[in-house]
Protein backbone atom coordinates (compact mmCIF):
# COMPACT_ATOMS: atom_id res chain seq x y z
CA UNK A 1 0.00 0.00 0.00
CA UNK A 2 1.33 3.32 -0.97
CA UNK A 3 0.63 6.93 -2.17
CA UNK A 4 -0.45 7.27 -5.70
CA UNK A 5 0.56 9.79 -7.99
CA UNK A 6 -1.86 12.90 -8.35
CA UNK A 7 -2.94 15.44 -10.78
CA UNK A 8 -0.47 17.74 -12.05
CA UNK A 9 -3.03 20.89 -12.06
CA UNK A 10 -0.82 23.54 -13.24
CA UNK A 11 -0.12 22.66 -16.22
CA UNK A 12 -3.32 21.24 -17.48
CA UNK A 13 -4.98 25.31 -16.86
CA UNK A 14 -2.22 26.77 -18.37
CA UNK A 15 -2.56 24.26 -21.63
CA UNK A 16 -6.58 24.84 -21.19
CA UNK A 17 -5.98 28.67 -21.49
CA UNK A 18 -3.35 28.89 -24.63
CA UNK A 19 -6.00 27.03 -26.39
CA UNK A 20 -9.05 28.97 -25.87
CA UNK A 21 -6.99 32.21 -26.60
CA UNK A 22 -5.93 29.94 -30.37
CA UNK A 23 -9.61 29.30 -30.49
CA UNK A 24 -9.73 26.00 -31.28
CA UNK A 25 -12.75 24.11 -30.81
CA UNK A 26 -13.79 22.56 -27.06
CA UNK A 27 -13.23 19.00 -28.54
CA UNK A 28 -9.58 19.96 -29.80
CA UNK A 29 -8.93 21.52 -26.39
CA UNK A 30 -9.90 18.82 -24.43
CA UNK A 31 -8.24 16.17 -27.17
CA UNK A 32 -4.79 18.27 -26.15
CA UNK A 33 -5.55 18.55 -22.57
CA UNK A 34 -5.63 15.00 -21.99
CA UNK A 35 -2.43 14.76 -24.06
CA UNK A 36 -0.73 16.96 -21.77
CA UNK A 37 -2.51 15.15 -18.70
CA UNK A 38 -1.32 12.13 -20.01
CA UNK A 39 2.44 12.84 -20.71
CA UNK A 40 2.61 14.65 -17.70
CA UNK A 41 2.34 10.94 -15.56
CA UNK A 42 -0.97 11.72 -15.50
CA UNK A 43 -1.66 7.73 -17.18
CA UNK A 44 -0.47 6.29 -14.28
CA UNK A 45 -3.47 7.58 -12.44
CA UNK A 46 -5.78 6.44 -15.14
CA UNK A 47 -4.49 2.53 -14.67
CA UNK A 48 -4.79 2.84 -11.54
CA UNK A 49 -8.05 3.79 -11.49
CA UNK A 50 -9.23 1.76 -13.94
CA UNK A 51 -7.87 -1.34 -11.98
CA UNK A 52 -9.46 -0.58 -8.67
CA UNK A 53 -12.42 1.21 -9.27
CA UNK A 54 -14.39 -1.77 -8.54
CA UNK A 55 -12.61 -1.97 -5.01
CA UNK A 56 -12.80 1.31 -4.26
CA UNK A 57 -16.74 1.47 -5.29
CA UNK A 58 -17.48 -1.16 -3.46
CA UNK A 59 -15.71 -0.10 -0.09
CA UNK A 60 -17.43 3.82 -0.56
CA UNK A 61 -20.67 2.11 -0.32
CA UNK A 62 -19.80 -0.06 2.55
CA UNK A 63 -18.62 3.16 4.02
CA UNK A 64 -21.64 5.09 3.77
CA UNK A 65 -23.76 2.42 4.82
CA UNK A 66 -22.46 2.40 8.09
CA UNK A 67 -22.25 5.78 8.30
CA UNK A 68 -25.78 6.16 7.55
CA UNK A 69 -26.70 4.08 10.40
CA UNK A 70 -24.09 5.20 12.92
CA UNK A 71 -25.71 9.01 12.26
CA UNK A 72 -28.76 7.27 13.07
CA UNK A 73 -27.87 6.14 16.21
CA UNK A 74 -26.25 9.63 16.95
CA UNK A 75 -29.44 11.06 16.26
CA UNK A 76 -31.82 8.69 18.30
CA UNK A 77 -29.34 8.67 20.81
CA UNK A 78 -29.09 4.27 20.56
CA UNK A 79 -27.03 2.40 22.66
CA UNK A 80 -25.46 -1.15 22.16
CA UNK A 81 -28.07 -2.24 24.46
CA UNK A 82 -30.77 -0.53 22.82
CA UNK A 83 -29.84 -2.30 19.64
CA UNK A 84 -29.90 -5.20 20.93
CA UNK A 85 -33.20 -5.12 22.19
CA UNK A 86 -34.15 -4.77 18.75
CA UNK A 87 -32.73 -8.07 17.74
CA UNK A 88 -34.85 -9.65 20.54
CA UNK A 89 -37.97 -8.14 19.62
CA UNK A 90 -36.95 -9.58 16.11
CA UNK A 91 -36.18 -13.38 16.66
CA UNK A 92 -36.43 -13.84 21.18
CA UNK A 93 -36.18 -17.84 20.41
CA UNK A 94 -33.15 -18.04 18.03
CA UNK A 95 -29.73 -19.60 19.36
CA UNK A 96 -27.90 -16.54 20.10
CA UNK A 97 -24.84 -17.65 21.93
CA UNK A 98 -24.08 -21.25 22.23
CA UNK A 99 -21.21 -22.13 24.91
CA UNK A 100 -19.14 -24.30 23.29
CA UNK A 101 -17.98 -26.52 26.55
CA UNK A 102 -21.62 -27.22 28.13
CA UNK A 103 -23.15 -27.35 24.75
CA UNK A 104 -26.07 -25.12 26.77
CA UNK A 105 -27.96 -22.43 23.68
CA UNK A 106 -28.77 -18.97 25.36
CA UNK A 107 -31.60 -17.50 23.17
CA UNK A 108 -31.87 -13.95 22.55
CA UNK A 109 -34.80 -13.45 25.30
CA UNK A 110 -32.94 -15.70 27.77
CA UNK A 111 -29.54 -13.60 27.03
CA UNK A 112 -31.81 -10.31 27.28
CA UNK A 113 -33.33 -11.51 30.59
CA UNK A 114 -30.16 -13.25 32.11
CA UNK A 115 -28.09 -9.48 31.50
CA UNK A 116 -31.54 -7.79 32.96
CA UNK A 117 -30.45 -9.41 36.59
CA UNK A 118 -27.06 -8.45 36.04
CA UNK A 119 -28.23 -4.76 35.68
CA UNK A 120 -30.77 -5.06 38.57
CA UNK A 121 -28.21 -6.49 40.56
CA UNK A 122 -25.47 -3.70 39.43
CA UNK A 123 -28.38 -1.07 40.98
CA UNK A 124 -28.71 -2.64 43.90
CA UNK A 125 -25.18 -2.50 44.29
CA UNK A 126 -25.22 1.04 44.52
CA UNK A 127 -23.19 1.81 41.41
CA UNK A 128 -24.42 4.63 38.86
CA UNK A 129 -23.93 5.57 35.33
CA UNK A 130 -20.14 5.91 34.82
CA UNK A 131 -18.78 3.56 37.57
CA UNK A 132 -16.68 1.62 36.32
CA UNK A 133 -16.61 -2.56 37.63
CA UNK A 134 -13.45 -4.94 36.39
CA UNK A 135 -14.03 -7.91 34.81
CA UNK A 136 -12.02 -10.78 35.04
CA UNK A 137 -12.76 -14.33 33.61
CA UNK A 138 -12.20 -17.42 30.94
CA UNK A 139 -14.52 -16.58 27.56
CA UNK A 140 -17.76 -17.44 27.92
CA UNK A 141 -21.21 -16.63 27.26
CA UNK A 142 -21.67 -15.23 31.11
CA UNK A 143 -18.68 -12.50 30.37
CA UNK A 144 -21.42 -10.67 27.41
CA UNK A 145 -24.08 -11.20 29.93
CA UNK A 146 -21.45 -9.42 32.42
CA UNK A 147 -20.84 -6.25 30.14
CA UNK A 148 -23.97 -6.14 28.78
CA UNK A 149 -26.23 -5.95 31.57
CA UNK A 150 -23.95 -3.59 33.19
CA UNK A 151 -23.84 -1.06 30.53
CA UNK A 152 -27.95 -1.19 30.52
CA UNK A 153 -27.42 1.07 33.35
CA UNK A 154 -24.59 3.18 32.39
CA UNK A 155 -22.04 0.96 34.38
CA UNK A 156 -18.60 0.96 32.33
CA UNK A 157 -16.84 -2.67 32.48
CA UNK A 158 -13.25 -3.09 32.30
CA UNK A 159 -12.10 -6.24 30.39
CA UNK A 160 -9.33 -7.61 31.79
CA UNK A 161 -6.88 -10.09 30.60
CA UNK A 162 -6.73 -13.12 32.17
CA UNK A 163 -3.47 -13.99 31.18
CA UNK A 164 -2.49 -11.31 33.87
CA UNK A 165 -0.75 -11.71 36.98
CA UNK A 166 0.18 -9.25 39.95
CA UNK A 167 1.81 -6.15 39.20
CA UNK A 168 0.14 -6.42 35.93
CA UNK A 169 -3.27 -7.17 37.23
CA UNK A 170 -3.40 -4.57 39.79
CA UNK A 171 -1.55 -1.70 37.43
CA UNK A 172 -5.09 -2.45 34.83
CA UNK A 173 -6.91 -2.01 37.75
CA UNK A 174 -5.91 0.65 39.06
CA UNK A 175 -5.85 2.86 35.49
CA UNK A 176 -9.97 1.53 34.96
CA UNK A 177 -10.26 3.25 38.63
CA UNK A 178 -12.40 0.35 39.23
CA UNK A 179 -15.11 0.16 42.46
CA UNK A 180 -15.79 -3.55 42.16
CA UNK A 181 -14.79 -6.85 40.51
CA UNK A 182 -16.07 -10.01 39.04
CA UNK A 183 -13.84 -12.96 38.76
CA UNK A 184 -14.25 -16.31 37.75
CA UNK A 185 -13.60 -19.20 40.32
CA UNK A 186 -11.01 -20.57 37.96
CA UNK A 187 -9.03 -17.35 38.37
CA UNK A 188 -9.14 -17.54 41.93
CA UNK A 189 -5.72 -18.10 42.58
CA UNK A 190 -4.27 -15.14 41.00
CA UNK A 191 -7.01 -12.74 42.65
CA UNK A 192 -5.65 -14.54 45.62
CA UNK A 193 -2.09 -13.34 44.77
CA UNK A 194 -3.41 -9.61 45.01
CA UNK A 195 -5.37 -10.12 47.68
CA UNK A 196 -3.86 -7.17 49.56
CA UNK A 197 -4.42 -4.78 46.87
CA UNK A 198 -7.93 -5.61 46.41
CA UNK A 199 -9.08 -5.02 49.97
CA UNK A 200 -10.55 -1.44 49.26
CA UNK A 201 -12.92 -3.22 46.26
CA UNK A 202 -16.29 -4.99 46.03
CA UNK A 203 -15.58 -8.57 45.07
CA UNK A 204 -17.58 -11.24 43.44
CA UNK A 205 -17.00 -14.12 42.22
CA UNK A 206 -18.84 -16.90 39.71
CA UNK A 207 -18.74 -20.75 39.71
CA UNK A 208 -17.31 -23.28 42.34
CA UNK A 209 -15.09 -21.55 44.58
CA UNK A 210 -14.25 -23.40 48.51
CA UNK A 211 -15.98 -20.63 51.01
CA UNK A 212 -12.93 -20.35 52.90
CA UNK A 213 -10.85 -18.52 49.86
CA UNK A 214 -13.76 -16.41 49.25
CA UNK A 215 -14.18 -15.60 52.79
CA UNK A 216 -10.51 -14.61 52.97
CA UNK A 217 -11.30 -12.04 50.09
CA UNK A 218 -14.77 -10.99 51.68
CA UNK A 219 -15.80 -11.93 48.08
CA UNK A 220 -19.69 -12.69 47.49
CA UNK A 221 -21.08 -15.87 45.35
CA UNK A 222 -22.67 -13.94 42.39
CA UNK A 223 -24.37 -16.23 40.99
CA UNK A 224 -26.51 -16.80 44.35
CA UNK A 225 -26.89 -13.02 43.87
CA UNK A 226 -28.27 -13.15 40.33
CA UNK A 227 -30.48 -16.03 40.78
CA UNK A 228 -32.38 -13.80 43.69
CA UNK A 229 -32.01 -10.80 41.45
CA UNK A 230 -35.15 -9.58 39.16
CA UNK A 231 -35.11 -10.78 35.50
CA UNK A 232 -36.77 -7.21 34.03
CA UNK A 233 -35.91 -4.84 32.19
CA UNK A 234 -34.16 -2.00 34.76
CA UNK A 235 -35.36 2.03 34.92
CA UNK A 236 -32.77 3.26 32.84
CA UNK A 237 -31.65 6.36 34.86
CA UNK A 238 -28.61 7.47 32.49
CA UNK A 239 -28.26 9.57 30.21
CA UNK A 240 -25.86 7.70 27.74
CA UNK A 241 -26.01 8.17 23.89
CA UNK A 242 -23.59 6.71 20.86
CA UNK A 243 -20.57 8.50 21.77
CA UNK A 244 -20.70 7.90 25.21
CA UNK A 245 -18.48 4.98 27.28
CA UNK A 246 -19.42 1.76 27.12
CA UNK A 247 -16.48 -0.53 28.20
CA UNK A 248 -12.52 -0.68 28.35
CA UNK A 249 -10.39 -3.22 26.70
CA UNK A 250 -6.55 -3.08 27.38
CA UNK A 251 -3.80 -3.09 25.07
CA UNK A 252 -1.80 -6.44 25.16
CA UNK A 253 1.17 -4.71 26.90
CA UNK A 254 4.23 -6.31 25.10
CA UNK A 255 6.18 -3.11 25.17
CA UNK A 256 4.84 -2.08 28.17
CA UNK A 257 1.98 -2.08 30.59
CA UNK A 258 -1.09 -2.46 29.45
CA UNK A 259 -3.16 0.95 28.36
CA UNK A 260 -7.38 1.18 29.04
CA UNK A 261 -8.63 1.98 25.67
CA UNK A 262 -12.10 3.22 25.88
CA UNK A 263 -14.63 1.96 23.75
CA UNK A 264 -17.48 4.02 23.43
CA UNK A 265 -20.91 2.56 21.93
CA UNK A 266 -20.02 4.13 17.90
CA UNK A 267 -16.83 2.46 18.03
CA UNK A 268 -18.39 -1.02 19.07
CA UNK A 269 -20.87 -0.86 15.99
CA UNK A 270 -18.36 0.88 13.61
CA UNK A 271 -16.00 -2.39 14.23
CA UNK A 272 -18.51 -4.57 14.12
CA UNK A 273 -20.55 -3.42 11.51
CA UNK A 274 -17.41 -3.18 9.13
CA UNK A 275 -16.88 -6.46 9.25
CA UNK A 276 -20.47 -7.37 8.99
CA UNK A 277 -20.51 -5.62 5.61
CA UNK A 278 -16.62 -6.20 4.59
CA UNK A 279 -16.95 -9.85 4.33
CA UNK A 280 -20.19 -10.38 2.89
CA UNK A 281 -22.20 -11.84 6.43
CA UNK A 282 -25.94 -12.45 6.94
CA UNK A 283 -28.39 -12.45 9.46
CA UNK A 284 -28.23 -16.58 8.92
CA UNK A 285 -24.27 -17.06 9.86
CA UNK A 286 -22.82 -18.99 12.75
CA UNK A 287 -19.71 -17.95 14.02
CA UNK A 288 -17.33 -19.82 15.70
CA UNK A 289 -15.03 -17.28 18.24
CA UNK A 290 -12.40 -19.21 19.88
CA UNK A 291 -10.99 -15.78 20.60
CA UNK A 292 -10.37 -14.33 24.27
CA UNK A 293 -13.46 -11.89 24.97
CA UNK A 294 -11.34 -9.62 26.57
CA UNK A 295 -10.15 -7.84 23.48
CA UNK A 296 -12.06 -6.76 20.44
CA UNK A 297 -12.01 -9.37 18.04
CA UNK A 298 -13.57 -11.66 19.66
CA UNK A 299 -15.81 -9.76 22.12
CA UNK A 300 -16.56 -6.83 19.29
CA UNK A 301 -16.18 -8.63 15.86
CA UNK A 302 -16.96 -11.80 16.80
CA UNK A 303 -19.78 -11.27 19.80
CA UNK A 304 -20.77 -8.27 18.00
CA UNK A 305 -22.38 -9.92 14.97
CA UNK A 306 -24.94 -11.22 17.80
CA UNK A 307 -25.58 -8.09 19.76
CA UNK A 308 -26.41 -5.57 16.45
CA UNK A 309 -26.71 -7.53 13.00
CA UNK A 310 -28.34 -10.79 15.16
CA UNK A 311 -26.33 -13.87 14.31
CA UNK A 312 -25.63 -16.86 16.47
CA UNK A 313 -22.17 -16.84 17.75
CA UNK A 314 -20.58 -20.33 19.15
CA UNK A 315 -18.38 -19.59 22.00
CA UNK A 316 -15.03 -21.63 22.85
CA UNK A 317 -13.01 -21.01 26.20
CA UNK A 318 -9.84 -21.42 24.61
CA UNK A 319 -8.56 -22.03 21.05
CA UNK A 320 -8.09 -25.94 19.70
CA UNK A 321 -6.40 -27.09 16.78
CA UNK A 322 -7.30 -30.19 17.49
CA UNK A 323 -11.05 -29.69 18.06
CA UNK A 324 -11.49 -26.55 15.56
CA UNK A 325 -13.17 -28.08 12.34
CA UNK A 326 -15.31 -30.95 14.78
CA UNK A 327 -16.56 -27.79 16.81
CA UNK A 328 -17.40 -25.97 13.09
CA UNK A 329 -19.30 -29.06 12.09
CA UNK A 330 -20.98 -29.77 15.13
CA UNK A 331 -22.31 -25.97 15.26
CA UNK A 332 -23.12 -25.64 11.78
CA UNK A 333 -20.69 -22.76 11.73
CA UNK A 334 -20.12 -20.66 8.72
CA UNK A 335 -17.97 -18.10 9.89
CA UNK A 336 -14.61 -18.75 11.74
CA UNK A 337 -12.77 -16.35 13.32
CA UNK A 338 -8.70 -16.26 13.36
CA UNK A 339 -6.26 -14.01 14.74
CA UNK A 340 -2.20 -14.24 14.26
CA UNK A 341 -0.79 -18.25 13.98
CA UNK A 342 -3.90 -19.89 14.32
CA UNK A 343 -4.38 -20.88 10.58
CA UNK A 344 -0.47 -21.99 10.58
CA UNK A 345 -1.38 -24.01 13.85
CA UNK A 346 -4.52 -25.75 11.96
CA UNK A 347 -2.29 -26.54 8.58
CA UNK A 348 -0.15 -28.01 10.98
CA UNK A 349 -2.94 -30.55 12.18
CA UNK A 350 -2.79 -33.80 10.79
CA UNK A 351 -5.53 -34.39 8.15
CA UNK A 352 -9.37 -35.26 9.75
CA UNK A 353 -12.47 -36.00 8.00
CA UNK A 354 -14.17 -33.15 9.70
CA UNK A 355 -11.91 -30.36 7.49
CA UNK A 356 -14.02 -31.08 4.57
CA UNK A 357 -17.15 -31.81 6.00
CA UNK A 358 -17.65 -28.18 7.05
CA UNK A 359 -19.89 -25.41 5.74
CA UNK A 360 -17.52 -22.46 6.81
CA UNK A 361 -16.99 -19.90 3.75
CA UNK A 362 -15.73 -17.11 6.01
CA UNK A 363 -12.43 -16.76 7.66
CA UNK A 364 -11.98 -13.61 9.21
CA UNK A 365 -9.45 -11.94 11.45
CA UNK A 366 -5.92 -10.61 11.40
CA UNK A 367 -2.30 -11.82 11.15
CA UNK A 368 -2.57 -14.25 8.46
CA UNK A 369 0.62 -14.85 6.80
CA UNK A 370 0.73 -14.39 3.12
CA UNK A 371 2.68 -18.15 2.46
CA UNK A 372 0.40 -20.02 4.82
CA UNK A 373 -2.75 -17.33 2.98
CA UNK A 374 -3.29 -19.64 0.20
CA UNK A 375 -2.28 -23.09 1.73
CA UNK A 376 -5.27 -22.32 4.15
CA UNK A 377 -7.93 -21.89 1.71
CA UNK A 378 -6.91 -24.45 -0.80
CA UNK A 379 -6.74 -27.56 2.07
CA UNK A 380 -9.65 -25.84 3.90
CA UNK A 381 -11.76 -25.09 0.98
CA UNK A 382 -12.84 -21.62 2.46
CA UNK A 383 -14.07 -19.49 -0.27
CA UNK A 384 -13.14 -16.19 1.42
CA UNK A 385 -10.29 -14.62 3.96
CA UNK A 386 -11.39 -11.56 5.72
CA UNK A 387 -8.43 -10.28 7.08
CA UNK A 388 -8.45 -6.69 8.24
CA UNK A 389 -5.81 -4.55 10.08
CA UNK A 390 -6.06 -1.83 12.88
CA UNK A 391 -6.12 -1.15 17.04
CA UNK A 392 -8.56 -1.50 18.93
CA UNK A 393 -8.59 2.06 19.60
CA UNK A 394 -7.20 3.50 16.16
CA UNK A 395 -9.44 5.33 13.77
CA UNK A 396 -7.29 4.19 10.43
CA UNK A 397 -8.54 0.44 9.88
CA UNK A 398 -8.87 -1.50 6.91
CA UNK A 399 -10.56 -4.11 5.56
CA UNK A 400 -9.36 -6.90 2.49
CA UNK A 401 -12.97 -6.02 0.67
CA UNK A 402 -11.86 -7.83 -2.42
CA UNK A 403 -10.58 -11.24 -1.31
CA UNK A 404 -6.95 -10.34 -2.94
CA UNK A 405 -4.41 -12.63 -1.05
CA UNK A 406 -2.14 -11.10 0.98
CA UNK A 407 -3.59 -8.09 1.09
CA UNK A 408 -4.88 -6.47 4.72
CA UNK A 409 -6.67 -3.51 3.29
CA UNK A 410 -6.20 -0.65 0.74
CA UNK A 411 -5.99 2.94 0.09
CA UNK A 412 -8.05 4.41 -2.32
CA UNK A 413 -5.86 6.69 -4.85
CA UNK A 414 -9.19 7.83 -6.28
CA UNK A 415 -10.96 8.63 -3.46
CA UNK A 416 -7.90 9.46 -1.09
CA UNK A 417 -9.99 12.16 1.00
CA UNK A 418 -13.05 9.72 1.49
CA UNK A 419 -11.13 7.97 4.09
CA UNK A 420 -8.00 10.15 5.03
CA UNK A 421 -5.45 7.44 6.07
CA UNK A 422 -2.14 8.09 4.87
CA UNK A 423 0.93 5.88 4.58
CA UNK A 424 4.09 8.03 6.51
CA UNK A 425 7.97 7.70 6.47
CA UNK A 426 9.22 7.12 9.19
CA UNK A 427 12.97 6.94 11.14
CA UNK A 428 13.60 3.19 11.50
CA UNK A 429 15.61 3.48 14.61
CA UNK A 430 12.69 5.96 16.52
CA UNK A 431 9.96 5.28 14.66
CA UNK A 432 9.50 9.42 14.35
CA UNK A 433 7.43 10.81 11.57
CA UNK A 434 10.07 12.26 9.39
CA UNK A 435 8.86 15.71 7.91
CA UNK A 436 9.90 18.06 5.34
CA UNK A 437 11.31 21.74 5.17
CA UNK A 438 7.81 23.00 5.58
CA UNK A 439 7.21 20.82 9.05
CA UNK A 440 4.57 18.26 7.82
CA UNK A 441 5.20 14.55 7.59
CA UNK A 442 6.40 12.71 4.22
CA UNK A 443 4.31 9.93 2.65
CA UNK A 444 5.77 6.88 1.47
CA UNK A 445 6.09 5.92 -2.36
CA UNK A 446 4.61 2.72 -3.47
CA UNK A 447 6.34 -0.03 -2.09
CA UNK A 448 7.43 2.02 0.60
CA UNK A 449 7.13 1.15 4.35
CA UNK A 450 5.96 3.47 6.84
CA UNK A 451 3.59 3.85 9.73
CA UNK A 452 -0.04 4.17 9.18
CA UNK A 453 -2.14 7.55 10.36
CA UNK A 454 -5.40 8.76 10.18
CA UNK A 455 -6.54 12.37 10.68
CA UNK A 456 -8.66 13.25 13.75
CA UNK A 457 -12.17 14.96 13.49
CA UNK A 458 -13.80 14.48 16.63
CA UNK A 459 -17.54 15.27 15.65
CA UNK A 460 -17.23 12.50 12.61
CA UNK A 461 -17.44 9.15 14.54
CA UNK A 462 -15.71 7.30 12.39
CA UNK A 463 -12.76 9.35 12.48
CA UNK A 464 -12.56 10.55 16.58
CA UNK A 465 -9.94 9.34 18.39
CA UNK A 466 -11.06 8.10 22.09
CA UNK A 467 -7.77 7.53 23.66
CA UNK A 468 -7.21 5.71 26.78
CA UNK A 469 -8.19 6.20 30.14
CA UNK A 470 -4.85 7.69 30.75
CA UNK A 471 -4.87 11.45 29.30
CA UNK A 472 -1.24 11.17 28.74
CA UNK A 473 -0.97 7.77 27.23
CA UNK A 474 -3.88 9.41 24.83
CA UNK A 475 -1.44 12.34 23.96
CA UNK A 476 1.54 10.04 23.26
CA UNK A 477 -0.47 8.70 20.28
CA UNK A 478 -1.90 12.13 18.61
CA UNK A 479 0.94 13.72 16.52
CA UNK A 480 0.37 17.56 14.96
CA UNK A 481 0.45 19.33 11.83
CA UNK A 482 0.17 15.91 9.79
CA UNK A 483 -1.52 16.55 6.66
CA UNK A 484 -1.68 20.19 6.99
CA UNK A 485 -0.98 23.09 9.97
CA UNK A 486 -2.96 22.82 12.54
CA UNK A 487 -4.66 19.12 12.09
CA UNK A 488 -4.16 16.18 14.34
CA UNK A 489 -3.61 12.84 13.70
CA UNK A 490 -3.86 8.85 15.36
CA UNK A 491 -0.52 7.15 14.90
CA UNK A 492 -0.23 3.90 14.79
CA UNK A 493 1.62 1.53 17.70
CA UNK A 494 3.15 -1.73 16.98
CA UNK A 495 1.57 -4.74 19.74
CA UNK A 496 2.09 -8.07 19.24
CA UNK A 497 4.28 -10.67 20.49
CA UNK A 498 7.62 -10.23 22.39
CA UNK A 499 10.63 -10.65 20.43
CA UNK A 500 14.33 -11.02 22.02
CA UNK A 501 15.59 -9.77 24.93
CA UNK A 502 19.04 -8.53 24.95
CA UNK A 503 20.51 -9.10 28.06
CA UNK A 504 23.75 -7.69 29.44
CA UNK A 505 25.42 -11.19 30.91
CA UNK A 506 29.21 -9.36 32.39
CA UNK A 507 30.06 -12.48 34.90
CA UNK A 508 28.54 -15.36 32.55
CA UNK A 509 25.98 -16.72 35.28
CA UNK A 510 23.15 -15.75 33.25
CA UNK A 511 20.51 -18.75 34.44
CA UNK A 512 17.95 -19.37 32.01
CA UNK A 513 15.77 -21.14 34.16
CA UNK A 514 15.68 -18.51 36.76
CA UNK A 515 14.60 -16.35 34.45
CA UNK A 516 12.12 -18.09 32.61
CA UNK A 517 10.43 -19.01 36.12
CA UNK A 518 10.25 -15.28 36.99
CA UNK A 519 8.25 -13.97 33.62
CA UNK A 520 5.97 -16.68 34.20
CA UNK A 521 5.26 -15.33 37.15
CA UNK A 522 5.13 -11.80 36.09
CA UNK A 523 4.06 -11.27 32.61
CA UNK A 524 1.47 -13.35 30.47
CA UNK A 525 2.50 -15.49 27.49
CA UNK A 526 2.85 -13.42 24.41
CA UNK A 527 4.92 -10.56 26.50
CA UNK A 528 7.49 -13.56 27.27
CA UNK A 529 10.70 -12.84 25.27
CA UNK A 530 10.86 -15.87 22.74
CA UNK A 531 14.68 -15.37 22.42
CA UNK A 532 17.09 -14.28 24.61
CA UNK A 533 21.08 -12.92 23.64
CA UNK A 534 23.15 -12.51 25.78
CA UNK A 535 26.03 -10.39 25.59
CA UNK A 536 29.46 -9.03 27.28
CA UNK A 537 28.40 -5.37 27.08
CA UNK A 538 25.76 -3.34 25.17
CA UNK A 539 26.51 -1.08 22.49
CA UNK A 540 25.69 2.64 22.90
CA UNK A 541 25.40 5.64 20.85
CA UNK A 542 27.53 8.78 21.44
CA UNK A 543 24.38 10.38 23.97
CA UNK A 544 24.49 6.77 25.65
CA UNK A 545 21.63 5.47 24.13
CA UNK A 546 21.05 2.02 23.58
CA UNK A 547 22.39 1.31 19.75
CA UNK A 548 19.41 -0.81 18.98
CA UNK A 549 19.67 -0.76 15.26
CA UNK A 550 22.02 -3.43 15.00
CA UNK A 551 20.47 -6.22 17.22
CA UNK A 552 17.12 -5.57 15.56
CA UNK A 553 19.23 -6.51 11.75
CA UNK A 554 21.18 -9.33 13.30
CA UNK A 555 18.44 -10.76 14.96
CA UNK A 556 18.66 -14.39 16.05
CA UNK A 557 20.53 -15.01 13.64
CA UNK A 558 23.42 -17.02 15.09
CA UNK A 559 25.97 -16.84 12.22
CA UNK A 560 25.66 -12.91 12.64
CA UNK A 561 27.03 -12.85 16.08
CA UNK A 562 28.88 -14.56 18.71
CA UNK A 563 26.65 -13.80 21.20
CA UNK A 564 24.62 -16.57 23.13
CA UNK A 565 21.18 -17.21 22.11
CA UNK A 566 18.48 -19.34 23.08
CA UNK A 567 14.90 -19.73 22.31
CA UNK A 568 11.72 -20.12 23.91
CA UNK A 569 10.86 -23.80 23.14
CA UNK A 570 7.03 -23.99 23.69
CA UNK A 571 6.25 -27.45 23.40
CA UNK A 572 9.42 -28.14 26.42
CA UNK A 573 8.48 -25.25 28.27
CA UNK A 574 11.96 -24.17 28.18
CA UNK A 575 15.02 -22.03 26.56
CA UNK A 576 17.16 -24.25 24.52
CA UNK A 577 20.65 -22.77 22.98
CA UNK A 578 20.04 -21.78 19.47
CA UNK A 579 22.42 -23.66 16.91
CA UNK A 580 22.26 -22.96 13.49
CA UNK A 581 20.49 -25.92 12.43
CA UNK A 582 17.60 -25.03 15.18
CA UNK A 583 17.62 -21.87 13.68
CA UNK A 584 16.93 -23.30 9.67
CA UNK A 585 14.77 -24.98 11.25
CA UNK A 586 12.77 -21.87 12.47
CA UNK A 587 13.07 -20.38 9.60
CA UNK A 588 11.75 -23.07 7.16
CA UNK A 589 8.47 -23.84 9.37
CA UNK A 590 9.63 -26.88 10.64
CA UNK A 591 9.90 -25.56 14.55
CA UNK A 592 7.07 -23.95 16.12
CA UNK A 593 7.91 -21.33 18.58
Amino acid sequence: MGAGDGFRAPAAVISAGLLSVLGLSWFWSLLALLGVYLCSGGWRFLYVAACTIKRDLVGLCILLRVKFFMHHYIRTRSTVPSIFAQRVALHPDKAALVEESTGEVWSFSELDRRSNTVAQWAVAQGWRSGDVVAVFMESRPLMVVLWLGLAKVGVEPALINFNLRRDSLMHCMGVSGARGMVFGAELLDAVLEVKESLSSLSLFCTGSSPAESLDSLSAQNLDDLLASSPDTPPAVTHSKGFNDRLFYIYTSGTTGLPKAAIIVHSRYYRIAAFGYYSFGLGPDDVVYCCLPLYHSAGNIVGVGQCMLHGLTVVIRRKFSASRFWDDCVKYNCTVVQYIGEICRYLLSQPVRPSESRHQVRVAMGNGLRPNVWEDFMKRFNIKRIGEFYGATECNCSLANMDNKVGACGFNSVILPSVYPIRLLRADEDSMELIRDSRGLCVPCKPGEPGIIVGRINPHDPLRRFDGYANQEATNKKISHNVFKQGDSAYVSGVEGKAGMAAIVDVTNDFNCETFLRDVQNALPSYARPVFLRLSPEVDKTGTFKIQKTRLQKEGFDPRQTSDRLYFLHSRLARYESLTEELYSAIMQGKLSL
